[in-house]
């Protein structure tokens, strides 16, 4: 098949969205598959912009970069184009079985419109809760000197405007793929009727294969001698919730004392403010703030440390949660929606509210002899259910069942019970 994968992001910019299209993208290539990523061009310079496309010359997908504007969202994401030129050109030149969009906006309805015109099945990943993302975009940002209007008009967007446009974007589509099975029911609680499947984003091989050496050279560096190394993975930005994290930490150390460290992974607007809000609990000796990684290099830092950190409520699955679980690290969590479909409370990890007592009570629990061993083998468990290998099987599967379906002009999709049945055979 010939797949175009449209998305607002992709690398070098840091996030769960372009990690996902990457993996997608490779796994169907080796499954015998042509794909096409349309992606947003970053670099301020030519130079910087050719070693980009240098970089997209040696991927196994291939990539065609569209014109980006020149402002930023302030974690980094670009605004794309207006108007697209190069995907509609190459869509006028060249022949697509299905196309993939990633976001409900900017290419995203240019996707629908492509769509529509040269009749191919659009598919769309409800990756990210939008809601929980308006702060990126000024005129949306709300602070406590803004006006009482202001306020108001924010929260209508955020709790009406955002459910409404995204349950009309996926009632356009063909197909609609949930990240985890909580958040096809929110899908379903906007009142879409589009066919919906649960597709996570898989792990590729390379997670599953410790390097001894480099991950021993990583406790070594940051253990500082300590029992227990803890980890943690994400963009330093505000829907993390690292703020309750740092307290949490503050008081694991006031009930076990000070025999663990703990890693940061990421980067983001935040990081100065949280360095200080750790200096001010005084943790801030038992936190290293590590930056940015390469994606292929994180796994080393998983599989050195002992325990996974969680507090983000803004995940639609929380990829890092099922790649940590590789890497043996049960994970401690806040519960939310996307992290109760992987983390399963007491067996793989714990789940908690959004309470610094209860949990750094269950990282305490979970780093007991008698405990974590039985949840180690747990999350390995858990993590050989989302190998990208598998999950490309299915999502191959999907698109030659709708492509099949609009060439010959069908009107109905195979019912539920079908489509788990035909799950289960290409999943094993």
């Amino acid at each position: 098949m010939k797949i175009a994968m449209l998305t607002n992001n992709y690398r070098p910019f840091v996030g769960g969205v372009p990690i996902s299209v990457e993996r997608q993208a490779q796994e169907l290539i080796r499954l015998g598959n042509q794909v096409t990523v349309f992606a947003p061009m970053y670099g301020e310079s030519m130079e910087e912009r050719e070693k980009l496309l240098e970089e997209d010359r040696r991927a196994p997908e291939r990539v065609v970069r569209y014109c980006s504007q020149k402002k930023k969202m302030d974690n980094g994401m670009v605004y794309p184009a207006v108007y697209p030129k190069a995907i509609i050109d190459i869509f006028a030149r060249e022949h697509f079985d299905c196309i993939h969009v990633h976001h409900p906006m900017f290419v995203g309805p240019w996707g629908l419109w492509l769509g529509k015109k040269y009749r191919i099945p659009v598919v769309y990943t409800y990756h990210t809760r939008y809601e929980d993302y308006l702060h990126y975009l000024s005129v949306f940002r709300v602070k406590n000197e803004s006006l009482w209007i202001k306020k108001k008009a924010v929260e209508m967007i955020r709790k009406q405007l955002i459910p409404f446009y995204m349950g009309w974007f996926a009632g356009k589509c063909d197909l609609v793929l949930a990240p985890s099975e909580g958040m096809k029911k929110v899908i379903r609680e906007y009142g879409v009727k589009t066919p919906t499947e649960v597709l996570p984003t898989g792990l590729d091989e390379t997670f599953f294969r410790k390097d001894v050496e480099k991950s021993e050279k990583i406790r070594q560096k940051y253990g500082r001698g300590k029992k227990n190394l803890l980890v943690t993975v994400s963009r330093l930005e505000k829907e993390k919730n690292y703020g309750f994290l740092i307290r949490g930490i503050a008081e694991i150390r006031r009930k076990m004392g000070d025999d663990f460290h703990v890693l940061i992974l990421g980067d983001g607007s935040q990081k100065s403010e949280l360095k200080t809000r750790a200096s001010i609990l005084g943790v801030q000796d038992m936190i290293t703030f590590v930056g940015s990684i390469p994606n292929e290099s994180v796994k080393d830092y998983l599989y050195s440390a002992d325990l996974f950190l969680f507090a983000s409520k803004s995940e639609t699955q929380g990829i890092v949660l099922a790649e940590a679980m590789a890497a043996g690290c049960p994970v401690v969590a806040v519960q939310a929606v996307g992290v109760d479909d992987i983390v399963e409370d007491g067996i793989n990890g714990f789940l908690t509210a959004e309470e610094e007592e209860e949990w750094s009570d269950r990282v305490i629990e979970a780093l007991r002899e008698e405990n974590y061993k039985k949840m180690q083998k747990a999350a390995f468990r858990t993590a050989a259910n989302y190998r990208s290998s598998t999950l490309a099987i299915y999502e191959e599967m999907l698109y030659n069942q709708y492509s099949a379906l609009k060439t010959s002009g069908g009107e109905t999709y195979e019912d539920e019970e079908t489509r788990r049945e035909h799950s289960a055979m290409a999943v094993h």
